[in-house]
């Protein structure tokens, strides 16, 4: 948009009280104070993208589609039909008439309360501009928003009859307003105007209705609420052609009538709406429990998560599967996580893009790539678990990946796999937010019923659902879906209610409800985190330095685990169930894996006998002991790989077993074999025996396979994708009103011409050498300013207001009014000087 569109304005503008009705945006926007520019730009961030040179630039960006469309898509329901009121109002707009149109014949109290401050939003951020008696939708607002055949109106209203008739023939007219029982004209224009006239002209309107038919009634209701275009035959019928006739139909096409906007209009009694939203509605309360079970069921499910995400990177401390060649992890590896997980495809998504969006698992970048935890876990690790808890739910805020996507299809038809590209969604993280903010708006302890709060959010923001609305579904109510699944998942609320750490983490009261909304009071997250973990660290079960060994080769254990005993019994047993206690399964595999790691038998006994409150079974010791006595008895190497023994009977027994066949084995000695495999197939084929060999080095000693794990380099966690240009704090907003309103002064200053020298074509003053010297001297002896034309060494002409502190050696040190600066300027530089006008200094 041009700064002429602007700028646009056919009525002579009205006094009010001293100063004049602003005649375009520009002006409106200079009639504002400080903190209403700081207002605009803190709603609309993208105009400080670069910060505007004066308040027409800035009139002339706010108007540019582009920040339109974002600007209108962060309007609640009810201030965007205002919008849209305003769009099919004649421009400009007495509010009066903007309120008929939202309110009807009947009126509606809410409507009227609720319209001066939807009014003052749209004027607020730029939207609407002009007083009372001449409001004024911005020129791409209305485009954008009126009714047209490509683009729909969601008013359902369609062209008016000026609109409608404007291809049509000037005898066709004269018909038509003849059949409406109207004097005919002279010319089409008045001829429109009579037809517009007596359709906005309630009681000839109704008489005019009284004379259709039942029949021509029901089409015009068909009608009437959208869409206003409807198909008709070569020889309509006998109700359809009379509405042609009178005009209460026109014709779009030869196949296609419309119902002109001031006939809907009449048939609705005045309403742009079917059924306008002017207040927000409330969630409602689901269930109610007591805070303290809220807290509890939340403590627990964090405590959950906590095991879950150990669990799962343990579970790839070796390295785990490899990345798809497009990125991501496949669906096989996906269902073999899920199944290790015990949970669904669904569930094991979320919490592999946790890990991953929390900087703990990442791929290592070899050539034959994999997933792997980063060293951060390790970090991760050895923090108190309400630590932990903290730095998975911080960034959980803040991702814009959505695991929820997972599964579906991208815009080329491709599937979206879990850790791969195409996840992000920019919505998700303010949406996370204003879910957990509506929650905190019901009484403490209550659950929200989701459909309400759903349409609580639709309600806020309606054209970014529509508009971003993936699978035929609303995004935004999908990630909310998500969001309150996700929150449930990581203990931010129990039973579906917010939990007081919750609260924390939002930075919202603890005791009472609060507004909903995100990070306030200028909290920062990782502050607001410390407080929540600070409030869960009391409600987390205490860890344990002991287990319950069985006879059945189970161990209990009846709490978390302390560090060290939990990583040593996860290496000599597997986990086989998870709940408030934790059944570890010793089996010949695991006793075989502790032994693998540099144990002996006896280690292992002094073990269990140091942290089992019970008695060790007997069955647990044989086990032991029976596996330690054939571990090592094979010996693995590289030959390509070999089997050696000092028994040769068992080499007999393995080459005569015909599950040894897929290895490729031959004797080479009585105490050798040879496979045709590598030494892990080896190892792992001798094991699926029922054989214990160990791996040995090119030196003949046994290998200790230790517990270290594998790690990636060191890897940051993704960036969120910005959901527009971020929100400016009030220093920038400060620094870029002051710097607007200095550039906005030297635009707009009103100067004196030389009269010997005028300014030249291009606008910039020109006066000699010495006039320029004698002006600039004279400034500096007074203090006052002067507008001058400066010519930078890159060629650069502008026009700049300054006020001249100094004058010497060849230079002007002076405060530049442009740029809100002292600076200083070459005299050479300067193409001529002109003094300000009087009532301008």
């Amino acid at each position: 948009m041009g700064i002429g569109e602007l700028d646009r304005e056919a009525h002579v503008p009205e006094v009010t009280g001293a100063a004049a009705a602003p005649r375009t945006l520009a002006e409106a926007l200079r009639a504002r104070g400080d903190e209403g520019l700081a207002a605009l730009l803190r709603a609309r961030p993208d105009l400080l993208s670069p910060v505007p040179n004066d308040l027409t630039q800035l009139a002339t960006r706010a108007g540019t589609r582009g920040s339109v469309v974002r600007a209108l898509e962060r309007l609640d329901r009810f201030a965007l039909q205002t919008a849209e009121a305003l769009a099919v109002a004649q421009d400009p707009t007495p509010y009066p008439v903007l309120l008929g149109l939202l309110t009807g014949d009947e009126g509606d109290a809410e409507i009227e309360a609720a319209l001066p401050g939807a009014v003052a939003l749209l004027r607020e951020q730029a939207l609407v501009w002009g007083e009372d008696d001449r409001l004024r939708l911005v020129r791409t607002a209305r485009e954008l928003l009126a009714p047209s055949a490509q683009h729909p109106s969601p008013t359902g209203l369609g062209p008016t009859v000026a609109e409608a008739t404007s291809g049509m023939s000037p005898g066709r007219v004269q018909e038509i307003i003849a059949a409406a029982g109207l004097p005919a004209t002279h010319d089409p224009v008045s001829a429109v105007a009579a037809l517009t006239e007596l359709f906005t002209d309630r009681d000839r309107m109704g008489a005019l209705l009284d004379t259709a038919s039942p029949d021509a009634l029901s089409v015009l209701d068909r009608l009437v609420w959208g869409p206003p275009y409807g198909e008709v035959t070569a020889k309509p019928a006998a109700p359809v052609q009379w509405l042609r006739d009178h005009g209460l139909l026109l014709p779009v096409s030869p196949r296609t009538m419309v119902l002109p906007r001031e006939v809907a209009l009449h048939l609705r009694g005045g309403r742009a709406h079917r059924a306008p939203e002017p207040v927000a509605p409330v969630p409602g309360v689901l269930r109610e429990y007591r805070p303290q079970v809220v807290d509890s069921a939340a403590a627990g499910q964090a405590q959950l998560a906590l095991a879950t995400v150990e669990e799962l990177l343990k579970s790839w401390d070796r390295g785990g599967p490899q990345v798809l060649r497009a990125g991501g992890l496949s669906v096989r590896d996906l269902k073999r996580t899920a199944a290790a997980l015990d949970v669904s495809e669904e569930t094991a998504a979320f919490w592999l893009e946790l890990c991953y969006g929390a900087g703990l698992l990442a791929s290592d970048g070899e050539a034959d790539e994999r997933y792997a935890p980063t060293p951060a876990y390790d970090d991760w690790l050895d923090l108190p678990p309400a630590e932990r808890w903290a730095l998975l739910v911080t960034p959980w805020l803040t991702a814009t990946r959505t695991s929820g996507l997972v599964g579906g299809q991208d815009t080329k038809g491709r599937t979206l796999s879990v850790l791969g590209p195409d996840l992000d969604r920019s919505p998700a993280p303010e949406v996370r937010h204003r879910v957990l903010g509506l929650l905190a708006t019901l009484p403490p302890g209550s659950s929200a019923e989701p459909e309400s709060l759903f349409a609580r959010l639709r309600w806020e923001r309606p054209l970014r659902g529509a508009s971003a609305a993936e699978g035929g579904g609303d995004l935004r109510s999908r990630l909310a879906r998500w969001a309150l699944a996700e929150a449930e998942l990581l203990g931010l609320t129990g039973r579906g209610a917010l939990s007081g750490p919750a609260r924390a983490l939002l930075n919202l009261p603890l005791a009472e409800a609060a507004s909903a909304g995100a990070l306030g009071g200028g909290v920062e997250l990782s502050v607001a985190a410390d407080r929540a973990a600070t409030l869960l660290a009391p409600l987390l079960p205490e860890a344990v330095d002991h287990v319950l060994l069985q006879a059945d080769l189970t161990a209990v254990a009846p709490g978390p685990l302390r560090r060290p005993l939990a990583d040593a019994l996860a290496v000599l047993a597997d986990v086989e169930s998870k709940g408030g206690a934790t059944v570890y399964r010793f089996t010949p595999g695991s006793v075989r894996r502790a032994l693998d790691s540099g144990q002996t038998a006896t280690d292992l006994h002094e073990f269990l006998k140091a942290h089992s409150r019970t008695p060790v079974p007997q069955p647990l010791a044989y086990l032991i002991d029976d596996v330690a006595r054939r571990h090592g008895h094979l010996r693995v190497g590289a030959a390509s790989a070999y089997v050696r023994c000092d028994d040769d009977t068992v080499l007999g027994e393995i080459l005569a077993d015909r599950r040894s066949s897929s290895l490729g084995l031959r004797r080479l000695a009585p105490t050798v074999l040879a496979a045709q495999t590598d030494p892990a197939s080896l190892l792992d084929g001798l094991r699926s025996m029922g054989y214990a060999p160990a791996a040995e080095s090119t030196t003949g000693d046994v290998l200790i396979t230790r517990a270290d794990a594998y790690r990636t380099g060191a890897r940051r966690a993704p960036v969120p994708v910005p959901d527009g240009p971020p929100a400016p704090d009030t220093t920038l907003l400060g620094a870029a009103v002051k710097a607007i309103r200095a550039g906005d002064r030297a635009a707009t200053a009103v100067r004196k011409e030389p009269a010997a020298a005028p300014a030249a074509a291009g606008g910039l003053p020109r006066t000699s050498a010495a006039e320029t010297l004698a002006t600039v001297q004279a400034a500096a002896m007074t203090g006052s300013a002067v507008w001058i034309g400066y010519v930078n060494a890159e060629g650069g002409a502008s026009q700049r207001v300054i006020a001249p502190v100094r004058v010497e050696g060849g230079f002007v040190t002076a405060y530049d009014h442009t740029a809100d600066e002292v600076r200083t300027y070459p005299l050479h530089r300067i193409t001529g000087v002109a003094e300000l006008a009087d009532d301008q200094v």
